[in-house]
């Protein structure tokens, strides 16, 4: 089934639209969700809500603005941010042990390993050190524009204009 058929039963509410569309993304979607949510379980209740959510709001997605794929990873990570800054997720943190935050200081927490776990290593590795210092922060470790801007230093503006100039230089290093 093509994404265009699968879009079409969609709009329809056709009950085997779904299980296409989750067969079609489920893995590309959770493997986003897991790198932010970083917890199995978790990760998969984000996934289930975010099918839920692309489900209800098809008719939110023009395609004049952008790409299919494109709209539900952006559904994923923003869903999976706002269960990391909910508040019931920050409480249930608050007394964890050691051990689940020895990930912060391994090497598996680098760009380069998470770029490796989605397949764009070898795209991301061709951007400019400063491109790849805030697609980490933007889409790898959840950052909003305004929280890279005071990490990095920069104004918010500059934020914004390197990262719509670093993913125009992805998007043309993906479409060769």
């Amino acid at each position: 089934m093509t994404q265009e058929e699968l879009l079409v039963l969609i709009y329809k509410k056709d009950d085997k639209a779904f299980t296409h569309l989750y067969d079609m993304y489920s893995k590309s979607l959770f493997s986003v969700i897991h790198v932010l949510v970083r917890n199995r379980e978790e990760a998969e209740d984000v996934l289930q809500d975010v099918f839920v959510k692309i489900w209800k709001n098809i008719d939110s997605y023009q395609e004049s603005k952008g790409r299919f794929y494109t709209w539900i990873i952006n559904i994923a990570r923003n869903t999976a941010i706002d269960m990391l800054r909910s508040k019931n997720f920050n409480n249930s943190q608050k007394n964890l042990s050691s051990d689940n935050f020895v990930h912060l200081l391994d090497d598996s927490s680098k760009l380069i390993n998470k770029v490796d776990t989605i397949g764009m290593q070898e795209f991301v590795k061709r951007l400019k050190p400063k491109c790849i210092q805030i697609i980490d922060l933007l889409f790898f470790k959840g950052y909003t524009q305004q929280e890279a801007s005071e990490e990095l230093a920069i104004p918010l503006g500059t934020v914004k204009t390197h990262n719509r100039n670093c993913i125009n230089d992805l998007r043309n290093y993906l479409k060769v």
